[in-house]
């Protein structure tokens, strides 16, 4: 089948590579004038995903490109003694199977390995589907047998076939702000950070991708365009101008930084993500909220299933409802997962703030069987590494 795929970030480039491996032939049309390097927040990659990547060939890549962090350590404005955790050793002694790695490097990985397989086109993008006739805002019309839209949160597929992004979207409550970093205070492999109620600063040193990042609970939604750059860094300024520490350090960067995201953590609430000859994947369609639900595991393991279940059946309407099926699971258990996980990062009272500094002083003196025990029965981590890949075809 002739398919094109809207967005070349994550699930785009999987769906892509193995939608080419079974024999379809692939566009992937991306608005962005090249690959987009948007100063991604990192992301965390757990086992379904990483056995993807291996059965792409390109897990070494994905494990060498890692942001190696070895030490978090936060504190409040007025604490002289951060709370600090070895979290390069407990991952490795918790997850098993766990990567954390910068959206951007994934990204990149992800194109290259479908790059020679795949039709990429760049500074475009869909203004309308008709059955098979696909309308671009600058190309010409094109017929394509499938169109798959793996276009992010703002989704401009969903919009053309589903509508307005307010009709499915719910706010869970927080910001986050990326920005990338041209320079840094500390040595490579920590993460140093303020934390106060509803507010919380962080920085990642490293040589080649140091960013700041900013997450953030007001008491009502922002009114801003997610494309309003200069009023989202302002916003970032209102809220935490008074914070001090790596707070007012990134602050004092943010206008110069090289490259800037800014997002509600929302989620996508779908009854179904499919539509006659449209389908969508990733957060496009199933957006957990970014940073807080494994947004990029999920979206990698859906972009696997659906590809794979095109393959299973020549109907789309068969191969369409099999990957929704396949995913439903997952895709309820990580939003519930995800609305705790944004309260537990940025506490909303002090009490919550005083146990998360405990939790962390604590959890960094047990022993490592008991760090292995507490973690393996998180709901996080058992929620990303009991998803049971199938074996497709080819």
């Amino acid at each position: 089948m002739r398919i094109l795929i809207s967005g070349a970030s994550v699930a785009g480039p999987l769906a892509a590579y193995w939608l080419a491996r079974y024999g379809h032939a692939v566009t992937v049309v991306e608005k962005a004038p090249q690959l987009r390097k948007a100063g991604g927040h990192a992301v965390d990659l757990f086992r379904p995903a990483l056995e993807i990547a291996r059965r792409m060939g390109v897990y070494d890549q994905i494990r060498a490109r890692r942001t190696r962090v070895e030490l978090l350590s936060f504190r409040r404005p007025a604490d002289t003694r951060p709370a600090e955790i070895r979290i390069g050793a407990l991952m490795a002694r918790s997850a098993g199977d766990h990567v954390e790695i910068m959206r951007d490097d994934l990204s990149e990985i992800l194109y290259e390995a479908s790059r020679d397989h795949v039709d990429y086109v760049f500074g475009d993008s869909i203004a309308a589907v008709d059955d098979r006739v696909v309308s671009f805002e600058n190309g010409p019309p094109r017929e394509f047998d499938l169109v798959i839209g793996a276009d992010g949160l703002h989704s401009n597929v969903r919009r053309l076939t589903f509508g307005p992004e307010s009709d499915y979207a719910t706010w869970i409550g927080a910001y986050l702000a990326v920005l990338t970093l041209t320079d840094h205070p500390g040595p490579p492999g920590r993460v140093d950070g303020i934390v106060a109620v509803n507010r919380m600063a962080m920085i990642y040193h490293d040589h080649a991708n140091a960013r700041g990042f900013f997450m953030f609970r007001p008491p009502a939604r922002l009114d801003y365009h997610h494309r309003d750059v200069p009023k989202q860094k302002t916003l970032v300024k209102e809220h935490f101008g008074d914070l001090g520490g790596e707070a007012a350090w990134l602050l004092d960067r943010l206008d110069a930084t090289p490259a800037f995201y800014f997002d509600s953590v929302t989620q996508l609430r779908m009854d179904t993500w499919s539509k006659g000859r449209v389908t969508l994947v990733g957060d496009a369609g199933y957006c957990p909220g970014p940073a807080v639900g494994g947004s990029t595991s999920l979206a990698m393991v859906g972009a696997y299933v659906l590809a794979g279940e095109l393959s299973r059946f020549p109907d789309h309407t068969h191969a369409f409802a099999s990957y929704e099926r396949e995913l439903a699971g997952y895709v309820q258990k990580s939003r519930a997962f995800a609305i705790g996980a944004a309260k537990r990062l940025v506490p909303g009272s002090e009490r919550a703030l005083r146990n998360l500094l405990y939790g962390t002083r604590l959890l960094n003196r047990l022993p490592a069987p008991a760090v292995r025990l507490v973690t393996a029965s998180s709901v996080g981590l058992r929620l990303h590494t009991s998803f049971r890949l199938k074996d497709y075809p080819g």
